[in-house]
């Protein structure tokens, strides 16, 4: 059975956070929120969708870290294209450091190898949720990845080993799929094609009845580009290896905040930019 909790905000239910899954080892098990709704009750996360079973709503998950999977499902591999592989690792929860209705710390271990018995990464995550207004709450997400393997290594994706355009790897937010495709926009660019792959200090996914704008909280966050999906399936990530693998040396950390605006309704670029302020404090 899944262990999980429920994330509060205001005393409103908001998210339940899967701590302890229980998944098929292609899924690399991980933990993650689902479902995240706003405060007026439209959920906006998708779980194990038929198109990606292995999107698992919204958490911290990497295609290639030494060469495990991260991410779940299959592997892409340079001259191959998409190979099934025996390789995925397992975020596995190891305690909380902190635990309160409307957040958390909690200590994770990566772990890959036979049994998982090789931990690669020790990570600290540390999520909030905050209440904006009536309209809209903030998911506050930080995650810090320890290299505890005693050796260098790095973090890689698709398109460092050959995929050009799939970078992804990092925290990503699998929305759920409606009727029409969701839009995606930045301050200055509308549209999948316009804003994949690029920088931008804000990102903000509109569905039917809702708002995602997700925010880089820390200058070497906002660096990382976006990835974007709306035609084929509604995801955004914010990515680790865009175009080159993240070097980790041994004992080194690579830390990443993303906030993440949640609001009823269709937000124009003014009102999302407006949260964002609101919700960084920048």
């Amino acid at each position: 059975m899944n262990s999980t909790l429920i994330l509060r905000c205001s005393g409103r239910a908001v998210g339940r956070y899967v701590f302890g899954p229980v998944l098929d080892a292609r899924l690399s098990e991980r933990p993650y929120l689902h479902p995240v709704s706003t405060l007026g009750g439209v959920p906006v996360t998708e779980e194990m969708p038929d198109d990606h079973v292995h999107h698992l709503g919204a958490g911290v998950a990497v295609p290639d870290v030494a060469g495990a999977n991260f991410w779940g499902g299959r592997t892409y591999v340079r001259g191959q294209g998409s190979v099934e592989l025996d390789n995925h690792g397992a975020q596995v929860h190891q305690g909380w450091k902190l635990r309160d209705p409307d957040g958390f710390v909690e200590e994770l271990s990566w772990r890959a190898g036979p049994d998982y018995t090789d931990e690669l990464l020790r990570e600290h995550r540390t999520v909030a949720a905050t209440e904006l207004d009536d309209v809209a709450w903030a998911l506050d997400f930080t995650f810090s990845l320890t290299n505890t393997s005693g050796g260098d290594l790095s973090i890689g994706s698709p398109a460092t080993n050959g995929r050009a355009g799939a970078g992804y790897g990092g925290f990503f937010w699998r929305a759920p799929k409606q009727a029409a495709a969701p839009l995606a926009f930045t301050a200055t660019g509308e549209g999948e094609d316009a804003v994949h792959g690029r920088t931008a200090d804000w990102l903000g996914l509109a569905g039917d009845g809702w708002t995602l704008v997700f925010a880089g909280a820390t200058a070497r966050t906002r660096r990382d580009p976006w990835f974007v999906r709306t035609g084929e399936y509604p995801g955004v990530g914010s990515a680790l290896a865009w175009a080159d693998r993240l070097p980790v040396p041994a004992g080194e950390t690579v830390v990443r905040r993303l906030v993440t605006v949640v609001a009823d309704g269709v937000l124009d670029r003014a009102a999302a930019a407006a949260y964002v302020r609101k919700a960084v404090g920048a």
